[in-house]
């Protein structure tokens, strides 16, 4: 099973390196406009190779990504100090309306993962830049990821024991569907009730805020963010190629809404199987609403056709 990874910077090459360690694929190949960049990336991830699970680590260019079942889109430009997303959004689709159609003419069997920011804009761009593929971008798994690590925390437990999901936008309008999240079969609530510990407004607030600023937290640290989102997009590409099936608040166009965004979708060997509506309390409908407005206007400024 092969992987190609478009974009060989950060993002991309922390993507391939999660994908070598988990041994997520058979073979593994780097694309990138600095080719250079390309081959030391992809040379000294297949040298973890065999220390790991042996996957083949190569560069090239984008004829190379021929036979992949998986591409991940991480090619774009990174945010510029006092840059807003709606100009950041006009340098990605730019540098998108390049990329995407020359890795469809070469992977034409490929989902491609889309993980370039603005995400769920640039999701719609690419739908509309490789027809009949099956596209999806990364959405809010990272978020939701984020916030069951918060809970967690909170909660004395393994993250994994929290389920719960960030709906919308993988930004500043995204929603956590509080009504929903569980820790242990227990709605949240109860869980800490049941353990002794406080539940207040304020607590959940932190958490909130947690979750929406991390990424604003890790920049102001390290100037950059990639092992989270590395990790998330090579557990999306796994659920594609063994065909898991897996729910995955994934970004992808979403008629009821008019936008790509984030809701719990089936992830199976085809794309997205099926999307799942999750039962929301009536505030949580209108701030995903409010978040789809935000989406919309940011796809409008594509001038895309319906």
């Amino acid at each position: 099973m092969k992987v190609g990874v478009v974009g060989a910077g950060l993002v991309g090459a922390t993507a391939a390196y999660a994908l070598t360690l988990r041994g997520s694929c058979s073979a593994l190949v780097l694309v990138d406009q600095d080719g250079d960049r390309a081959r030391a990336e992809a040379q000294d991830i297949a040298h973890a190779a065999p220390i790991s699970h042996g996957a083949r680590v190569s560069s090239g260019d984008y004829p190379a990504l021929e036979g992949s079942r998986v591409v991940i889109i991480a090619a774009g430009a990174n945010q510029k100090p006092g840059e807003g997303r709606p100009e950041l959004l006009d340098r990605n689709a730019d540098i998108f309306r390049q990329v995407i159609p020359q890795v469809a003419a070469h992977a034409p069997g490929a989902v491609l993962l889309i993980a370039t920011n603005p995400v769920d804009a640039l999701t719609d761009l690419a739908v509309r830049l490789a027809p009949g593929h099956a596209v999806m971008g990364s959405g809010t798994v990272l978020d939701s990821a984020r916030l069951r690590w918060l809970i967690a925390q909170h909660a004395g437990v393994d993250a994994t024991n929290v389920h719960g999901y960030v709906l919308g936008e993988h930004g500043d309008s995204e929603v956590i569907a509080w009504s929903g999240v569980t820790v242990a079969g227990l709605p949240v609530a109860d869980f800490m009730a049941a353990r002794g510990l406080p539940w207040k407004p304020e607590i959940r607030a932190g958490i909130e805020a947690g979750t929406r600023d991390a990424a604003a937290s890790i920049i102001g640290g390290k100037r950059a963010t990639y092992y989270g989102i590395g990790a998330a997009l090579a557990r999306i590409a796994e659920r594609i190629l063994g065909d898991r099936r897996a729910v995955l608040t994934v970004s992808a166009p979403t008629p009821e809404y008019g936008v790509s965004l984030s809701l719990p979708r089936v992830v199976a060997a085809g794309g997205i199987e099926a999307s799942v509506m999750p039962l929301l309390t009536g505030d949580e409908k209108a701030a995903l609403e409010r978040s789809a407005a935000v989406l919309r206007a940011s796809v409008e400024r594509l001038g895309l056709p319906d």
